[in-house]
């Protein structure tokens, strides 16, 4: 029985993952008290129903309850669940442009707290389900669309097998904060000042061409290839569930995106369960 905790920041998207999940077949119960989740969890292990569930959890809970958390998550996976825990995260900007433009306002802001102190509030009331997370989606530079595929992509299209996402990046737009390993491409020659092939994207022939005839960009994809296929074996091995790999270049639109394409299918080939995102393509 499949168990799914979803937590995160006001305004991160937690709302969404979760009707995502139970778009995708979970039975899901959102702002459930900490306090609660053990008796929730006695009550699926012992009747074993035929859904899996998923629980949102957000920071209306009692400081205490939270910092029991690990424990009840520890309480659980030793009845048998297999407990994931999901954390929705987003800079610090991004949350309160959200909380401006929908007028929404912030489960933990009164009179006397601003919202950029209830944020920064949550972040710490939160921190032990951040820590215990086993995968973290960061919403900073993900519309709504991208947020609901990478959810089916990653939560609810997987198998028991390791769930990889490969992302390319522009570094002019900052490193992914979510990423697990962050590789630098901006040592290969760049497509973009080739006049014809600055317009184009690494998904198109030209480019393909291009970098695929450039010796160094093949011994770098080797190489990391290679990487890859010796240690993915080892963190699926580990039970690992969610290994998110990056790619960037300087604007994220030729050298990184061919990278990402190439290895997704590669891996692919291999069997391995795939989602790719091109971050600055949206």
């Amino acid at each position: 029985m499949r168990l799914i905790i979803v937590s995160g920041l006001s305004g991160s998207g937690k709302s969404v993952a979760l009707a995502t999940l139970e778009d995708g077949g979970f039975y899901c119960i959102d702002n459930l008290p900490v306090a609660l989740l053990d008796a929730l969890g006695r009550h699926i292990a012992d009747t074993q129903p035929e859904n899996d569930y998923a629980i949102g959890i957000d920071a209306r809970n009692r400081p205490q309850s939270l910092a029991d958390f690990p424990r009840i998550v520890k309480d659980l996976n030793d009845r048998g669940l297999d407990t994931e825990i999901v954390f929705l995260d987003a800079d610090d900007a991004t949350l309160l442009k959200r909380f401006s433009e929908t007028r929404r306002r912030h489960p933990l802001s009164n009179n006397e707290t601003s919202l950029a102190e209830a944020i920064q509030g949550e972040r710490e009331l939160l921190m032990p389900l951040h820590e215990q997370a086993d995968l973290t989606i960061d919403t900073s530079r993900t519309t709504l669309h991208e947020l609901r595929a990478i959810v089916r992509g990653r939560l609810t299209e997987t198998s028991s097998h390791l769930s990889v996402q490969l992302e390319s990046f522009g570094y002019k737009h900052g490193t992914p904060t979510d990423a697990d390993f962050v590789f630098d491409s901006r040592c290969l020659p760049n497509p973009h000042w080739e006049p014809e092939l600055r317009p184009l994207t690494g998904r198109d022939q030209p480019v393909i061409e291009f970098l695929a005839a450039t010796p160094v960009v093949g011994r770098f994809l080797r190489q990391l290839t290679r990487m890859l296929d010796d240690w993915l074996p080892v963190f699926e091995a580990e039970n690992r569930s969610y290994l998110t790999i990056a790619v960037g270049c300087t604007g994220g639109q030729h050298r990184s995106v061919y990278l990402i394409e190439a290895l997704a299918a590669h891996l692919r080939s291999n069997g391995v369960n795939v989602t790719v995102r091109h971050r600055e393509l949206t």
